[in-house]
């Protein structure tokens, strides 16, 4: 919530960068922290330098756009805090102290008192070096990852990715690297960013390795399978909507974007494509990461100790660190109540219990799909089932309603969204034949144009969803079972199926329907630079 009220102000005043002042002792207070929740070597590493920062809510986005980031930085991380106390003393620069800072109830508080009585020169530089080379293997593993990604996922239109096994070579991967890389993919197509640990990354670990595929996983809110017709050379990752944590639905007007256009100057797209380039020459090479084959936290300290990073005073004062701060552990759950959300002119609700979806509209569903919805007065310009109907006229300014009397479509509809059920699809079969030869006449549209003469071409809102259903069904061919379980749908308030824009059906001539796979953070997670 902090770094959102944060994030809404650098929107207000058009800034694209937000400089935070985390210092080195933040870093050894996190490290102590992260230690005793058992964090790996990536989690050890700390704050990253820089890193882009995705917003939480969905006012400023639009299908066209770009994913709405600004760039976090934190440029005092090599400075200790008797070094900004320093500072500020000899620029006669006033500062503020937190009280709460002094309260022993907050874990990190807890770990700051405890580190004031230990020896602060020989353990501090010591657990500095500790981080940098946890750091440095963070550098080498974000690395890796980026180039598999570009190397051997394929994100489809339709939400979901391919990965291909053959290119990826699992087996010649470093654990570290590959439990992180399926990581990213996993939370990229769920967009549910929690970390993918324990039992479940062992999973996903010894699932990839299996080559070629030839099961299915769920796992992290994804479900996996062999892509079709691949003969478990390539892997499928859809999203799963039978994950037990809901899904979200979020509701926003197309004029909240327009308001916050032009909100990042265009240098910063080109500070971060800079870092970006300045960073990855600071990798080092896999013979320079020093903890790559580290798997727990406890085996990093022997391998620091080991390699004479860390003496055996400052290891047993880690140790005792993190025996005291894992007794006040206790795990929580982190829960946002609606009135928090509602503050921010969200609303929110499982998929299962749709909100109405008004025209004009746009739902962001399950963080993935934008979607919104329209009535024109127009037979929309698609190519397929309109133009072979020969019915592509304008309507001349009459009642749509009048227009589309026959049909689930009207000017008082109210739409909603889920996400697509096998139901769907054998309704679009069952459509596609049905002919509907004896009320052909009685309920026969006819298009006029407003310099023309009645039109003799005439065409049925149920003709058009014959041919819609038909084409959908063509298209339909091309996605894979699994992945079409997660795709958006259009239905009216008595769940009759009006729209799937993904593979665009369409009931009506006169229904626009729009849905964009734009998902709220980018694959990979966007940049971000430890060293």
């Amino acid at each position: 919530m902090r770094y959102q009220i944060f994030q809404n102000v650098c929107i207000q005043h058009q800034i694209g960068v937000l400089l935070v002042a985390h210092h080195a002792d933040d870093q050894v207070e996190l490290f102590i922290l992260r230690l005793s929740r058992d964090s790996g070597v990536l989690g050890l590493a700390g704050m990253a330098f820089a890193s882009q920062l995705f917003s939480t809510y969905t006012n400023y986005f639009d299908e066209a756009s770009d994913n709405y980031s600004i760039l976090l930085v934190r440029p005092l991380l090599e400075f200790s805090k008797e070094d900004l106390y320093k500072i500020c003393e000899g620029g006669n620069q006033e500062w503020v102290e937190d009280p709460t800072n002094q309260n022993p109830s907050f874990a990190r508080n807890r770990i700051r008192l405890s580190l004031r009585n230990l020896p602060s020169c020989t353990f501090k530089y010591e657990l500095q070096a500790v981080i940098s080379a946890c750091r440095k293997t963070r550098a080498y593993v974000d690395q890796i990852c980026s180039n598999l990604i570009n190397e051997v996922v394929s994100v489809m239109a339709q939400g979901y990715a391919v990965i291909d096994l053959e290119i990826l070579h699992p087996s010649k991967i470093e654990d570290i690297c590959l439990s992180k890389f399926i990581a990213l993919v996993l939370q990229f197509i769920s967009q549910r960013h929690r970390p993918v640990r324990g039992s479940t990354s062992k999973l996903l670990l010894d699932y990839i390795r299996t080559f070629p595929c030839k099961t299915s996983l769920t796992a992290a809110g994804c479900y996996l399978c062999a892509a079709p017709r691949s003969k478990g050379t390539k892997l499928l990752v859809c999203c799963s909507v039978n994950s037990p944590l809901p899904s979200k639905m979020e509701l926003f007007y197309r004029h909240c974007y327009e308001t916050h256009k032009h909100y990042i100057p265009s240098e910063v797209e080109q500070i971060i494509v800079d870092g970006k380039a300045n960073s990855d020459n600071l990798v080092p090479d896999a013979s320079d990461v020093q903890f790559l084959d580290v798997a727990s936290s406890e085996s990093i300290l022997v391998e620091a100790k080991r390699r004479n990073i860390l003496s055996e005073s400052t290891y047993s004062n880690i140790l005792s660190l993190q025996e005291d701060e894992t007794k006040h552990f206790k795990s929580k759950t982190k829960t946002i109540s609606d009135h928090d959300l509602k503050m921010h002119g969200v609303h929110t609700v499982s998929t299962s219990l749709s909100l109405p979806l008004q025209p004009g509209q746009i739902c962001y569903f399950m963080n993935r799909f934008l979607v919104s919805w329209n009535l024109s007065n127009k037979i929309s310009g698609d190519k397929s089932p309109v133009e072979e109907a020969s019915c592509n006229r304008d309507l001349a300014g009459k009642s749509l309603h009048h227009f589309c009397r026959h049909c689930m479509v009207g000017h008082d509809m109210v739409a909603e969204v889920r996400h697509m059920v096998d139901a769907d699809w054998l309704y679009l079969a069952k459509l596609s034949k049905h002919q509907n030869l004896e009320n052909h006449e009685k309920e026969r549209v006819i298009l006029a144009s407003a310099m023309e003469q009645i039109s003799e071409k005439t065409i049925l809102c149920s003709d058009f969803a014959r041919l819609s259903a038909e084409r959908a069904l063509h298209s339909l061919k091309s996605i894979p079972v699994a992945a079409r379980r997660s795709l958006p749908v259009l239905i009216n308030s008595h769940g009759l199926l009006l729209s799937i824009p993904s593979i665009c059906f369409r009931h009506c001539p006169y229904l626009m329907v729009s849905a964009v796979f734009k998902p709220r953070v980018p694959l990979g997670g966007g940049h971000s630079s430890f060293l």
